[in-house]
């Protein structure tokens, strides 16, 4: 079999050259270098924002990457959304910026009530570390817009307080106002609620899931494929979205 060759750099979304995309760094974030690479790749510039600064130093949309910030202590994502950076997310969400949560992002965002629900130990009460498969519920999001809905894709996923779980009420919301995004495909790893991997707000700019698709933007360093090892980069689509979703704002 021959070499897996890296993914280029994808080429800018016309009209919207330039772009700026904002990486938030929290005390305990792990995967804020593996988000600006994916924001590079997808054909904007990554713009790294620290916790404790209150400008978004004017970017066009912010990603609150993975990882365990300040510790997980008392909850996951519980003293992140304190954080003088985040009184600017939520203003910019409110008023319709991109904002994407990962894995612990995804935390943050319910913390901060940009997104419903609560994320809480996964139900086996171990950490998971797997290439997992998702179908796609929802492609009309500013993170979506590039997939089709009922499309499976596959990107990592790496938790231990993964467990989406909310009210009935909430999940019927949820479900009858197409804000689920992604759902678990074959195996739900965190006992999350209706298999439920992702959501959205009813203006659908904010979307948080588990799964890390910046860890899938490069080819020969993400998920298996049927182009081989290694060879998945559905992640990528997630970035190259919100630059389609900004040159039609």
């Amino acid at each position: 079999m021959s070499a897996i060759e890296p993914t280029p750099a994808a080429t800018s979304v016309p009209g919207i050259e330039g772009a700026r995309i904002g990486v938030i760094t929290f005390p305990g974030t792990l995967d804020d270098r593996d988000a600006a690479r994916a924001v590079r790749l997808a054909g904007a510039e990554a713009v790294s924002l620290w916790h404790a600064d209150a400008s978004l130093q004017d970017v066009d949309a912010v990603v609150l990457p993975g990882g365990f910030s300040y510790g997980d202590y008392l909850r996951a994502g519980a003293i992140s959304r304190f954080a003088p950076a985040m009184a600017a997310v939520v203003d910019a969400a409110n008023g319709g910026m991109p904002v994407l949560g990962i894995c612990n992002g995804f935390q943050v965002l319910t913390e901060a009530h940009l997104l419903p629900g609560s994320m809480v130990k996964n139900d086996h009460l171990h950490f998971v570390c797997r290439e997992q498969s998702l179908i796609v519920e929802n492609a009309r999001t500013a993170w979506t817009n590039e997939f089709r809905r009922g499309q499976q894709i596959k990107i990592p996923l790496k938790n231990q307080d993964g467990q989406f779980v909310a009210d009935e009420r909430t999940l019927d919301e949820l479900e009858g106002e197409g804000r689920v995004v992604f759902r678990y495909d074959g195996w739900n790893p965190n006992g999350s609620r209706r298999d439920i991997a992702g959501i959205t707000n009813d203006r659908g700019n904010v979307v948080g899931l588990m799964p890390h698709p910046e860890h899938a933007v490069e080819r020969g360093f993400g998920p298996a494929s049927a182009e081989g090892p290694r060879a998945g980069v559905d992640g990528l689509t997630f970035f190259t979205s919100v630059l389609s979703s900004l040159v039609h704002a």
